[in-house]
């Protein structure tokens, strides 16, 4: 339990030694200076990211299929959900800047919040069905005006478990946004804290990045096969593990 504690700690030590960047790109965000606060933000979150994985969990990370992700335009990543620990691997090691929709509470934790708010991110309401539509609409604007999204159409942590299907209604943002998506599997994030409920360190995890698919300019009937599709690339590299 002092390993956890400690480990929490160190991370948000980080993010308040963060503070000047901080008060920086909300001076910039409130002018409406959009590029500086970018260029802000996304220097400091994949460090913070990166941090949290070599620095307090002294975890190995592999990443294959890195030069898949396209450059010039911005995408929708859709990936499985094994831990606490994907969105800060997703962050640190896929060299692209993204943001993701998240829970409304996150958006109330001072700190936090201002980091999410000048991320983009969005935050969902999830007993609010017409709030929740606006919520992925927002985010599908936010795709198009080039903020990739990362999604976990599982919906829940599988915490090395077995995987949870994928909700087709998850990719409506990406059809929206008539952007590529581009399917990630994550191996190995459950270890670090869901496999014993505490922080164990120095574990492997991998990271693969899979070939972009186009939704843009597809039929409706084309489009209801993607997230099968995506489902079966995401795991087939941890059904090949298994039966190894």
């Amino acid at each position: 339990m002092f390993e956890t504690t400690f480990s929490i700690i160190r991370i948000a030590s980080f993010m308040l030694s963060k503070n000047k960047e901080r008060r920086l790109a909300l001076k910039y965000d409130r002018a409406g200076d959009t590029k500086a606060r970018d260029n802000v933000v996304f220097g400091v979150v994949p460090l913070w990211a990166r941090f949290v994985f070599s620095d307090v969990m002294k975890a190995s990370v592999e990443v294959e299929g890195a030069e898949k992700v396209p450059s010039d335009r911005a995408v929708v990543f859709i990936a499985n959900h094994q831990g606490n620990m994907d969105i800060p691997l997703l962050f640190g090691y896929i060299n692209k800047p993204m943001t993701f929709v998240a829970k409304a509470e996150l958006g109330k934790i001072p700190l936090l919040s201002d980091w999410m708010k000048l991320l983009q991110c969005t935050f969902l309401e999830r007993k609010s069905p017409r709030k929740s539509i606006q919520a992925i609409h927002d985010a599908a604007e936010g795709v198009k005006k080039g903020y990739s999204q990362v999604i976990f159409p599982e919906g829940t942590r599988s915490k090395g478990g077995p995987h949870h299907e994928f909700k087709a209604g998850s990719f409506k943002l990406a059809f929206m946004a008539g952007a590529p998506i581009v399917p990630v599997t994550i191996d190995g994030t459950w270890r670090i804290f869901e496999g014993e409920g505490k922080v164990k360190k120095g574990q492997h995890v991998r990271l693969i990045i899979h070939d972009p698919i186009e939704t843009a300019g597809l039929s409706k009937d084309e489009l209801s096969k993607i997230p099968k599709e995506v489902e079966n690339i995401v795991f087939a590299p941890l059904a090949q593990k298994e039966s190894e």
